[in-house]
């Protein structure tokens, strides 16, 4: 049996892992979990799911029974999106997904220098994800707005310096952390077109990325996924473009 990538049908948490998989030409089925209904006014007091970025309230109008109808069936540990089921092999968490199927491809990092830049960006990576994720999901999204894209050039920056003029972020190989960055930088970019105008190393980064044969051939077909980013609730890439 091939392996099984388990998400909802956003690009989300799932997006590196997709990238992974297709840079490294694994065979895989794309389960994608949809949401049903739509949003109503309602008393109803909404159900809440857990998240990476915490608790996310749902309106009982959606239905996410596609998901909820079968996440205690499947033998996960703890039970919760995305997935990946690779023979007896039941994982959850995305980096967790990220790292198991980097260390079938040595891409890892080699030395103690590049195994602890590794670290530092996929958890420095995770928290600005999360903040960025609690400005689209929040209901004061447009007065949060202003506010992060004051300090996102900061913010950047501190990524520009990290990258330096290597290749890759932890050196002259690309390693499982690159596709997270690419995930991240690539969604802020889309955020605001122009925050890479003083970040040539970045953009250069993006666009060696993209470039890739097998990430350009995965990015002109059907099966890749720009958009959404975000669950319908969030204020910000929440359909598809």
């Amino acid at each position: 049996m091939g392996i099984i990538l388990g998400y909802w049908d956003i690009r989300g948490l799932a997006h590196a892992i997709r990238l992974l998989l297709e840079y490294t030409e694994t065979p895989y089925e794309d389960k994608q979990y949809g949401v049903g209904g739509e949003a109503r006014k309602s008393e109803t007091r909404p159900d809440v799911i857990q998240t990476r970025f915490g608790p996310l309230a749902i309106d009982p109008e959606y239905d996410i029974s596609q998901w909820t109808s079968v996440k205690e069936k499947l033998g996960l540990d703890f039970p919760n999106l995305p997935y990946l089921i690779d023979g007896e092999r039941k994982i959850t968490q995305s980096n967790a997904i990220l790292r198991y199927l980097a260390r079938k491809h040595k891409m890892c990092g080699e030395t103690e220098e590049e195994i602890i830049r590794i670290d530092i960006l996929e958890n420095q990576v995770m928290d600005f994800r999360m903040a960025f994720a609690k400005v689209c999901y929040s209901p004061d999204f447009e007065k949060l707005k202003p506010e992060y894209l004051e300090e996102l050039p900061g913010k950047l920056k501190l990524f520009s310096q990290f990258l330096g003029d290597r290749k890759w972020f932890a050196g002259n190989k690309i390693t499982y952390v690159d596709f997270l960055a690419y995930d991240f930088l690539d969604s802020q970019q889309m955020f605001e077109p122009k925050c890479f105008n003083q970040y040539k190393n970045l953009q250069d980064f993006l666009d060696r990325f993209e470039a890739l044969e097998k990430i350009s051939a995965y990015m002109k077909s059907s099966r890749f996924m720009k958009s959404p980013v975000f669950w319908r609730v969030a204020k910000w890439s929440n359909k598809k473009e």
